[in-house]
């Protein structure tokens, strides 16, 4: 598994896509073997990985928009995308 640095462009892996439930309207990350429901922070992380943006520009766009601390919210994002990243539903380039 490759190491999440601050120059990952995490993007979300084939046949994976953001979606919202048709009953609750929660985010949802939809793929082949099933569903993850989404916390409003994942969703927010998830947002970002189109493959073009890094992990450090995603930190700054989400600091600015949640007024956070950049640290507390890079481990968070790491945390997120390492999760994510084992489960096969986030690769990065």
């Amino acid at each position: 598994m490759e190491a999440i640095t601050d120059q990952s462009r995490p993007a979300l892996a084939r046949g994976t896509r953001l979606s919202t439930d048709k009953e609750t309207g929660e985010p949802i990350l939809l793929f082949p073997e099933g569903v993850v429901h989404l916390s409003p922070t994942a969703h927010a992380i998830l947002q970002q990985c189109d493959g073009q943006a890094t992990v450090g520009s995603i930190v700054a766009a989400l600091t600015a928009e949640f007024e956070a601390d950049s640290a507390l919210l890079r481990s968070d994002v790491v945390e997120c995308l390492t999760h994510l990243q084992e489960r096969k539903l986030v690769t990065l380039t």
